[in-house]
């Protein structure tokens, strides 16, 4: 966070050194070109750790794939950058900064898909107290409304004294409102006890099938622990994405003993793969209630580009996903079965795109299933972590991750930690689900708030910019 703040305060400075006319709008883009390499470069590192467990085949990709998804982030800094040169200096220039940058944030969620990792609003999720006060506004504004804010909290100093104290001002308006909304009372946990089961299997290790079996014993044991735990209260069990090394879909035997070390009566929420008709995987969340078939099958809609299918915006010359690789779902909803309150699936990163995590009927709880063993012991499970505990802030709702190699974690409806189980640990973690509150504003009306946002705050740019050509005329 400290960094931050000095680093877009002196993005700042950088632009407005720019020379005037065009010149000093293509100086001024440039200048945000490079800030957004070095940014999303460092930020980013752990791509590398990911194409490193199978560097035997793409040992080729480690030098290019973070310097090239830099590259191509980097567009979306540099364009607010050299835009806001079309704005006088001074508190004008701050507000379109502010807007703009607050807009190519917005289209960098789908761009290509999208990829809104490390968006500045998650910056304050912080250790602590002070994290939990700072994240409450995102309940009303967003992710996306905490990063406008983060923009003018870190560039107003710029302006001199009267910057600074601008600055103070909307911190402490920002804390007093996250503190009075994070005492105000929430609704009482449910009976229901949920197992997050965290089986520390090193992606390196899930290959071959005398593995299968040992990873399958593990996850079992886990299962037939949690049982022990909850004591005869409710109890549903998640297994973390791909946990599975069988398609419990169509393999009747797996299932069988998973309802036998569950206990009956108490669904299985578990990772798998699955084939649609067409033959085509599917990264899935599959539902086991028992013995017989699967009680539901969510499929995962928002897939990784070059890491669960080969997009055809982006031509390689070789086959990075073997057959083209996943099949997306459908798209976002609520799994419904008797016996389980309603819930909201998020398989891996689908947990990272604000505003688009609930569709229709509102669940009473989000699940997020992942596999962050890919990146290591590295920044990448920490920032995904950030990301999902925004979620739930946003919707009102808990959200509880279950994650193979960690890190698992439940979270309250106000995005406060209800329990986690770290990296590299194997285990089990149990709580009781917490309660649900009322829909947010942003769970009604999602990425219209800080896109409205940023156009108001053009448009205070724009009126400033006029004001100050009255004052000097």
């Amino acid at each position: 966070m400290p960094l931050l703040a000095v680093a877009v305060a002196g993005l700042c400075v950088l632009i407005d050194a720019s020379p005037p006319g065009w010149r000093g709008v293509r100086r001024a883009a440039r200048r945000g070109y490079w800030f957004g390499c070095g940014y999303f470069a460092l930020g980013l590192y752990w791509i590398t750790d990911a194409i490193l467990v199978r560097a035997a085949a793409f040992w080729w990709l480690v030098p290019l794939a973070v310097p090239l998804t830099a590259l191509g982030l980097a567009i979306f800094i540099a364009a607010p950058a050299g835009l806001s040169r079309f704005f006088p200096a001074g508190l004008a220039r701050v507000l379109g900064f502010a807007g703009l940058f607050t807009l190519g944030e917005l289209a960098r969620g789908f761009v290509l898909t999208g990829f809104p990792w490390n968006l500045w609003g998650s910056a304050w999720v912080l250790p602590g107290l002070s994290g939990d006060v700072f994240i409450q506004p995102a309940a009303w504004i967003g992710v996306y409304g905490l990063t406008l804010a983060t923009v003018l909290v870190a560039a107003l100093p710029t302006l001199g004294p009267r910057g600074w104290a601008a600055a103070a001002a909307i911190l402490l308006i920002w804390a007093g409102a996250g503190a009075a909304r994070l005492d105000a009372p929430l609704p009482p946990p449910a009976p229901l006890r949920v197992a997050l089961l965290q089986g520390n299997i090193a992606e390196t290790m899930k290959f071959g099938q005398a593995r299968a079996l040992h990873i399958f014993d593990i996850y079992l044991g886990l299962t037939h622990q949690a049982a022990a735990e909850a004591g005869g209260h409710p109890l549903a069990i998640v297994w973390p994405e791909t946990a599975s090394p069988y398609l419990l879909e169509t393999d009747g035997a797996a299932r069988a003993a998973i309802a036998a070390a569950a206990g009956p009566g108490v669904p299985v929420l578990a990772g798998s793969i699955r084939f649609d008709q067409d033959g085509r995987p599917r990264n899935s969340l599959i539902v086991v209630d028992g013995p017989g078939p699967p009680a539901a099958i969510y499929d995962k809609w928002h897939l990784v580009p070059f890491g669960e299918y080969q997009p055809s915006w982006l031509p390689l010359p070789i086959e990075v996903v073997p057959g083209g690789g996943f099949s997306a779902g459908p798209g976002p909803r609520t799994v419904v079965i008797a016996g389980l309150p309603p819930f909201g699936p998020l398989i891996c990163y689908e947990a990272i795109f604000s505003g688009r995590i609930v569709r229709g009927k509102r669940p009473d709880w989000l699940v997020n299933i992942t596999n962050d063993a890919w990146f290591g012991d590295t920044a990448g499970p920490r920032q995904h972590l950030a990301a999902a505990r925004l979620r739930a802030v946003e919707e009102g709702l808990p959200l509880l991750r279950a994650a193979n190699t960690g890190i698992s974690a439940a979270f309250t409806a106000r995005g406060r930690p209800d329990g986690r189980l770290g990296w590299g640990r194997r285990g089990l973690l149990m709580v009781r689900l917490p309660g649900a509150l009322p829909p947010t504003l942003y769970a009604r009306f999602g990425l219209a708030i800080p896109a409205l946002l940023a156009v108001l705050m053009l448009a205070a740019g724009a009126v400033s910019g006029m004001a100050l050509g009255l004052q000097k005329s």
